[in-house]
């Protein structure tokens, strides 16, 4: 029988550099389903990446006096190092500036121009150059951005179009015939009562402006716009029109797509359009998750490492806590579909209260009681009675649950289901008391008993967290002489035999003093902030000195020649010099008294800036400025062409 398929996407990032842990909440329950399904035995194709065009990249490449691949290909590294760190195992990684990426791009829009989905006209609307977005009038609120709340300019510029307002109907159709599509279910009412009741507006799919994108074919004037150019990702990593489609034909239509709730209107409406202009099928479901919150509001880069010490670094929180406990707390404690708040002493709690109390405390009773009572070798099974069978019961029955809340996206649910066999356990301990039967010697193969189904619960929750925690299940497997690959296909309860030696682990999660960690990132982020402002104040001060090109060109650089000069009265400084500048002449004030007399000056060729506003110094008009060097003690020497040059030449 064919193996099912399992397609799941995470959006495309923006390679903003300054990663925070917001960035990696959606990629991280991605990465849990992604191996889900492949311990399902399901063949998985996860795809992650990230969006490379536009305005704001060629604007910052420019800024910075780089290209824009020079730009972004450091930022990409970081961000693919950042997905090395908390073990995330896509399949492809795709940027928008492939090659195979930018040729389908290119292949897509030929095709919707040919059958009349993309036409030409003139666009008006408020763009955010931040999101990459336009909005009419009615969209802004407060006369700014509607999603991020930043300024917006008004741009007019010829356009080409892609007729969304055609598929409306169809889009409606859509949601009524597979409510499952957009989940959770409150995201349709938002895009049925924001947008498409409303009216939908054909969509901006190309610029002039903006150079750093995809050419489209049939226009070498016109760059592809974001949405198409970022959306088709989802079809291009699969070899959409290419010359090996065999991925393509494979794994279309994505099983999911996982988004942020706030581009839930590009994928629920503008791309199933796209996939319909296109005549291909769209995607079996969007979900829009929430935020990941901090003090009320959206984690982002304005928000990051404040004062108040919050530490929001992957690379720190990494560092300090492990990869299992950053992943296990974004997948715990979002209640999934809706926002949740971050903070430093919540997530050192769930690591504290789940991850050490709980499981770690498990693993290392478990290994102690087996080393102390039956020196380190797996005890018989022995009959179970009635505390035994109900903590059987429970971890044989979790694998189904698991799989239920798994299916329909709750991760978190996934996760209190093998947590509450974790938590059964213990209390199991708690009821059998080990401690007391080991003191009595006739009670052993009952100690034995409790002691293998102790073992064995732990397995068995092992191989179940082994889709969200990436190092920790396998020290446990292997403490248990299991093997670490270990899959669902080996969940039965009974799996460990007598005899096995069962090694103790230096705790898998330490507990932290939660007051005293506390304490100690505060005055990371205190630093951290202190350095951030410094380096601040230093790009903006490198900033103030630094001029572009277009800058450079702003001034007007002639040739002069200076055919009279005299001292200005009263002072010591000034000289009024007569300057010949090709068919004109000005008269230019200089103060070079100290270093030129009046008959030196004379005959001299010098350079001029020539569209400086005129000023009078000492009563006399001055009409330009002739160019000095001027070295470390301050004295100066006239700028002058190397060679013989006409006055009024340029100087370039």
């Amino acid at each position: 029988m064919e193996r099912k398929k399992f397609y799941i996407t995470t959006p495309i990032y923006y390679p903003s550099g300054n990663w925070h842990i917001g960035h990696c909440y959606t990629t991280v329950i991605c990465d849990a389903l992604a191996r889900f399904h492949k311990m399902l035995g399901e063949e998985v194709f996860f795809l992650t990446g990230t969006d490379e065009h536009g305005q704001k990249i060629e604007k910052e490449a420019k800024s910075r006096g780089v290209t824009p691949m020079e730009f972004i290909n450091p930022l990409v590294a970081q961000l693919k190092d950042m997905w090395r760190l908390l073990h995330i195992s896509y399949d492809r990684f795709i940027r928008t500036t492939d090659e195979d990426h930018v040729k389908c791009v290119q292949k897509i829009y030929q095709k919707l121009y040919e059958s009349g989905d993309i036409y030409k006209a003139e666009y008006s609307g408020w763009y955010c150059t931040p999101c990459e977005s336009m909005w009419t009038e009615a969209q802004l609120k407060g006369g700014k951005c509607p999603d991020c709340g930043r300024e917006v300019t008004l741009q007019k510029e010829e356009s080409y179009f892609f007729r969304l307002s055609k598929y409306a109907p169809r889009i409606l159709k859509l949601y009524e015939d597979n409510p499952e599509f957009l989940q959770p279910k409150s995201r349709i009412n938002e895009m049925v009562n924001n947008f498409l009741k409303p009216g939908l507006q054909d969509l901006c799919v190309s610029r002039t402006t903006v150079k750093w994108g995809v050419q489209l074919p049939f226009d070498k004037n016109h760059y592809a716009y974001v949405w198409i150019d970022a959306l088709s990702n989802y079809i291009t990593a699969l070899g959409y029109l290419s010359g090996d489609d065999s991925l393509y034909k494979k794994f279309w239509a994505a099983d999911l797509h996982m988004v942020g709730k706030e581009i839930v209107r590009f994928h629920a409406i503008i791309w199933p359009a796209i996939l319909m202009a296109l005549g291909e099928p769209v995607p079996k479901r969007v979900y829009g998750h929430g935020w990941l919150l901090i003090g009320g509001d959206k984690l982002s880069k304005s928000k990051q490492d404040k004062a108040r010490g919050e530490l929001t670094d992957p690379y720190e929180l990494v560092k300090r806590y492990g990869a299992d406990a950053v992943r296990y707390f974004l997948l715990r404690e979002i209640p999934f579909g809706s926002d949740g708040e971050y903070t430093n002493e919540k997530l050192l709690t769930r690591i504290n209260a789940d991850l050490a109390n709980d499981l770690g405390n498990l693993v290392s009773r478990t290994a102690a009681m087996i080393a102390q009572s039956f020196g380190g070798k797996l005890p018989a099974r022995g009959n179970a009675e009635g505390a035994d069978k109900e903590l059987i019961a429970l971890a044989e029955g979790a694998f189904e649950k698991v799989k239920s809340a798994m299916e329909r996206l709750n991760v978190p649910e996934a996760l209190s289901e093998i947590f509450a066999v974790v938590s059964r356990a213990n209390k199991y301990i708690d009821e059998t008391t080990p401690w007391i039967l080991a003191k009595d010697e006739s009670k052993k193969a009952r100690l034995g008993a409790v002691l293998y189904n102790l073992a064995e619960t732990e397995r068995i929750c092992a191989i179940l967290l082994k889709p969200f925690l990436t190092e920790a299940p396998a020290r446990i497997l292997e403490s248990l002489g299991c093997n670490a690959e270990a899959g669902f296909d080996s969940l039965a309860f009974g799996g460990l035999k007598e005899g096995t030696q069962i090694q103790k682990l230096t705790p898998i999660f330490p507990r932290i003093d939660i007051q005293k960690e506390l304490a100690e990132v505060d005055e990371i982020v205190q630093a951290k902030t202190k350095e951030k402002a410094k380096n601040t104040k230093k790009n903006e001060e490198k900033t103030v000195n630094e001029i572009t090109i277009d800058d450079f060109a702003k001034i007007e650089l002639k040739v002069g020649e200076v055919t009279a000069c005299e001292r200005v009265e009263n002072s010591d400084k000034l000289l009024h010099e007569t300057v010949k500048i090709g068919d004109e002449t000005r008269s230019i004030v200089s103060g070079i008294a100290k270093y030129y007399t009046p008959e030196e000056m004379v005959g001299k060729s010098v350079v001029v800036v020539t569209n400086l506003k005129p000023v009078k110094l000492r009563g006399v008009l001055s009409e330009g400025m002739i160019l000095c060097a001027e070295d470390k003690d301050g004295n100066l020497a006239l700028v002058a062409p190397e060679k013989a040059m006409a006055s009024g030449g340029s100087v370039r």
